[in-house]
């Protein structure tokens, strides 16, 4: 800044020198030659023009420092407040930078990433998972021969499962509109129970679903697809909703009868008919497969209903769901439903003997073996004092399920 005002003075110094030269000519030009002459020797004596400069250069520097004091004043004044604003932004979480549009791709993302995430959760994916395997594995029982693996089958696989899905949504979803208060004790990572969906959320969501289902199973126009959909719906709800004379999960008896007339009678049998009847246009068979099918589960379900209690206890007592588990007690109960699964592999065992390919009696026997044995290994070292590792041998159980419809197509 020195040098600047140093160089600024010396230039206005220049100015005022070559202002004086001026004003001596021009009064030499106004007056007589002699007179002017004389006049600019008597004002070089007197010092008058030293005085007028001097002056003059004072009154220019001191204009010049101001102009400079001044733009120096609004350069530190710009800065500062925009060193202010940076530190705002910071302080508050913000980028130092004003314009933000950058970030808005990564905060939609962030967005939807959440929002995807809470309908994973409220979905319930185990059950999703396991309606669809169980579909497709049920619709491959109704192929006898290559030529029916085509688009034609594949369209109709398709209509059923997306269907099926649409209101497996439905069920879960009402169930947890249902169970908000208890979910709070025993699911709090459900998003109605963290509240990260609203009733209004869930109403429109299991509704939405529910008016979906329907309109797929009516536009496809199988009466086994329909039918299907329709006594799921009335059991769902039910099982879950209160009102008089329902919230059948209240009763223990009721409740397993509803998930095995579901899970094992309803997407065996109607699934089936679907591709049988309505995809292949063939009339109604119940083979030994399906036959098979049907009752492997009905023990599957079984499980599926009384073990889905045992981690739900301590909620299940506050709110007076009287489950098995509340009445018989966790560790009794654990071990009712390895016996029965443990039986349903014994059948398929005897199944896989009995049957008449060498490699579906090879695969049927070498693999029910394997989840038999594994199952009992890992029931022993189960820590039922854990809700957690309860929890996660709930999950195991599942996959199980999931094991079992890639080895029923094979039962022949």
């Amino acid at each position: 800044m020195d040098s600047v005002i140093r160089g600024s003075f010396t230039k206005r110094s220049s100015i005022i020198l070559g202002a004086s030269d001026w004003r001596s000519d021009r009064l030499k030009k106004v007056c007589s030659p002699n007179v002017g002459s004389h006049l600019a020797v008597k004002l070089s004596r007197c010092g008058a023009w030293n005085v007028l400069d001097r002056h003059l250069d004072i009154r220019s520097q001191q204009q010049l420092l101001k102009h400079n004091i001044r733009g120096f004043e609004e350069r530190t004044s710009f800065h500062r407040g925009r060193n202010k604003k940076c530190l705002v932004n910071a302080a508050s979480g913000h980028p130092l930078e004003p314009e933000t549009g950058a970030y808005q791709p990564k905060n939609i993302w962030v967005t939807l990433k959440n929002a995807l995430d809470a309908f994973y959760r409220f979905s319930r994916p185990h059950t999703v998972i396991g309606t669809a395997l169980s579909i497709i594995s049920v619709s491959l029982l109704a192929v006898e021969n290559l030529s029916d693996i085509s688009p034609l089958f594949f369209t109709g696989v398709l209509e059923a499962v997306v269907s099926a899905l649409f209101m497996n949504i439905y069920i879960v979803g009402l169930n947890q509109l249902s169970d908000i208060d208890i979910d709070k004790v025993n699911k709090p990572y459900l998003p109605l129970a963290s509240g990260e969906y609203s009733v209004g959320t869930g109403v429109m969501i299991v509704t939405s679903f529910s008016i979906l289902s329907f309109w797929l199973g009516w536009i496809v126009g199988s009466w086994p697809l329909f039918w299907a959909l329709f006594i799921s719906f009335l059991l769902g709800t039910a099982y879950s909703i209160n009102l008089p004379l329902l919230r059948w999960k209240k009763f223990a008896v009721v409740a397993a009868m509803c998930i095995l007339a579901v899970r094992a009678v309803i997407v065996q049998l109607a699934f089936f008919l679907h591709m049988q009847t309505h995809v292949f246009k063939r009339p109604v068979v119940f083979s030994r497969p399906l036959i098979f099918a049907t009752a492997f589960m009905s023990f599957f379900s079984v499980v599926i209903a009384l073990f889905k209690d045992i981690p739900d206890i301590d909620g299940d007592k506050i709110y007076g769901i009287r489950s098995f588990s509340v009445r018989l007690g966790q560790k009794r109960v654990f071990w009712i439903c390895i016996a029965l699964l443990e039986m349903a592999y014994g059948v398929a065992l005897l199944m896989g003997v009995a049957s008449c390919s060498f490699w579906s009696k090879l695969i049927t026997v070498l693999g029910h073996a394997i989840l038999a044995s594994t199952l009992w290994n890992r029931a022993k070292s189960v820590d039922l004092s854990s809700k957690a590792a309860i929890t996660s041998f709930y999950m195991f159980i599942w996959k199980l399920f999931y094991a079992e419809y890639f080895l029923i197509p094979l039962v022949r």
